[in-house]
């Protein structure tokens, strides 16, 4: 397999309109604009969307100009993809504010310094200029039945729920990101493909040129279900060598592949031979997922991190000793006796709702001290440096208690 049937390969599930018909262009020796917008609803970029970034990379890698842009317009707005409900609006302050450390994070795939760097943008620039005599303009060019066929609004109105009109025409400016950009490929994830065919026809009618997509597959959380903040199943990019250590170590036993493949640059043979031994059952899931975790690991800092990260998986997770170093809760508890509820809402300021703490106890998964407890209201003394753990420990995070 050469370079360009590598790229058009792995990482991809759809490009449109043909894989044949982009193939061309990229034998023909032609440098190509490609882009690969992210909306900052969250300040934390995760695994999942290194898939796309990864993807950006090997563009990069070829000499392709690579555009990352940052929808700091959008993200007011809010894609409606995947979403039963309207969403949450946030300020142009929020969304920039969220968006301070994308780059920082990003650069452990992408370069955006020496040659052929990657450019950031923000789309605020051409949609805030837009009037509304413009927006018509463009809205023009579509149907009602057209956007209605979302399975997300399909749903939507068979259950009863509001859509938005500002969600409605969200797939508007995402195509007017692509005229703005003169872009030849857009790079996004499966769940994005409407939204990017939005644009490939609005570049046909306003620039009378192609603009193929290219859509990879979305990643699962650690749980198998999809990514989401609430059920706390993403691996931040942020997190430290050893907590993404942990959590790769956490995920579903059928989802080891996946991630290898989607995550990792291990050679595919390899994979499959990866694959194989875990069908016939010739090997431990456990030892696979180590191997992964280490790769994984090794991608975001260094081997040296990756292997220390190992070995105090091996000491903690497995020996159930105390780590080296615990990190401080990010809040501060009072001293004396209270309910484990209060403990838990105290030491994590905020990072962690009242709703989440509840269950997370009634679950089982919290002790102070290596003692279960599983009653919020269920009374402790604290005196400070207590060490909470939540979640398995595989999974979960472990963290000293500071007190007022």
């Amino acid at each position: 397999m050469d370079k360009i049937d590598e790229i058009l390969t792995r990482r991809v599930e759809h490009i449109y309109p043909s894989k044949e018909a982009f193939k061309k262009v990229l034998k023909s020796g032609k440098k190509i604009k490609l882009y690969s917008g992210i909306d900052p609803s969250n300040p934390k970029l995760h695994l999942g969307h290194t898939i796309v970034l990864k993807k950006l990379r090997e563009f990069q890698d070829q000499g392709h100009q690579v555009i990352l842009l940052i929808g700091d317009f959008t993200g007011r707005i809010g894609d409606p993809t995947d979403k039963t409900s309207l969403r949450k609006k946030l300020t142009h302050k929020q969304v920039l504010e969220n968006a301070k450390t994308y780059q920082q994070q990003a650069a452990k795939i992408l370069k955006f310094d020496g040659k052929n760097p990657v450019q950031i943008k923000y789309n605020s620039q051409w949609l805030d200029k837009l009037n509304f005599n413009q927006v018509i303009e463009l809205a023009s060019s579509f149907t009602v039945q057209q956007f209605i066929e979302r399975d997300m609004f399909k749903k939507r109105i068979k259950e009863g729920r509001p859509i938005g009109l500002n969600e409605f025409l969200y797939p508007l400016m995402q195509a007017y990101d692509s005229v703005c950009l003169d872009i030849d490929l857009e790079v996004g994830g499966n769940d994005q493909i409407f939204n990017m065919l939005v644009g490939r026809d609005m570049v046909k009618e306003k620039l009378g040129k192609e603009k193929f997509i290219l859509a990879v597959p979305l990643l699962l959380g650690t749980d198998g279900q999809k990514m989401g903040k609430s059920l706390n199943n993403f691996i931040s990019l942020t997190t430290s060598p050893s907590e993404m250590y942990n959590k790769i170590m956490s995920i579903k036993d059928e989802l080891i592949i996946d991630y290898f493949e989607l995550c990792t640059d291990l050679p595919i043979e390899k994979i499959k031979e990866l694959k194989k031994s875990l069908q016939l059952d010739k090997v431990n899931p456990m030892n696979i997922k180590k191997e992964l975790a280490l790769e994984i690991t090794k991608t975001f800092y260094n081997e040296k991190e990756a292997e220390k990260a190992e070995n105090e998986f091996k000491n903690v997770g497995q020996k159930k000793n105390k780590p080296t170093k615990i990190a401080d809760a990010p809040g501060k508890a009072k001293t004396g006796k209270q309910t484990v509820k209060d403990v838990l809402t105290l030491s994590f300021a905020g990072n962690i709702s009242t709703s989440e703490v509840k269950r997370m106890i009634v679950s089982g998964s919290v002790t102070i001290d290596d003692k279960l407890y599983n009653d919020p209201q269920q009374k402790i003394n604290i005196k400070g440096d207590e060490i909470i753990k939540y979640g398995k420990v595989l999974k979960g995070k472990i963290f000293r208690i500071k007190t007022k």
